[in-house]
């Protein structure tokens, strides 16, 4: 029975201890902004070498719009079964370069994967992307990708 009671009575001495009231210290300055706050977009560093990259740029999205892009296994009527990969973006109204990172042992062989978007603003959709087929697990280049208004 001592025993128990011992354990309690550290067990509170040491949460007491612990909760102290003390206000924390603030650091001398504050911390330089990070040059990355002024771009819309964070680099991603260098390629590891067990991933893949699909790279680009997509046109025409307008500033303020959310853009979704997808890799994608897609089955023989067109749906979405695997998803590889995906990115969100923030659109400028300019150029938006984008880069999309993949595990090319998932990239099954022999099965239909597509690169997919689709731009939304407001909570809306505005734009898609028509399918991009992906036939092989390497990183590519797609070049511009022109998004299409939605119907």
């Amino acid at each position: 029975m001592h025993h128990r009671a011992l354990v309690v009575l550290c067990c509170a001495a040491l949460l007491a201890a612990c909760g102290s009231d003390r206000p924390k210290t603030e650091p001398a300055a504050p911390p330089a902004p990070a040059k990355t706050a002024t771009s819309k977009t964070v680099p991603l560093g260098p390629l590891p070498t067990y991933q893949r990259e699909l790279s680009g740029t997509l046109l025409e999205i307008p500033a303020g719009a959310t853009v979704e892009l997808a890799l994608l296994v897609i089955d023989e009527r067109g749906r979405p079964q695997q998803l590889l990969a995906s990115s969100t973006l923030t659109g400028t109204g300019q150029a938006l370069p984008y880069q999309l990172r993949f595990n090319p042992e998932a990239f099954p062989a022999g099965a239909r994967v597509e690169l997919r978007g689709r731009a939304s603003q407001s909570g809306q959709l505005i734009m898609h992307l028509p399918p991009q087929p992906i036939a092989q697990a390497q990183t590519q280049a797609t070049g511009p990708l022109r998004f299409e208004q939605a119907p």
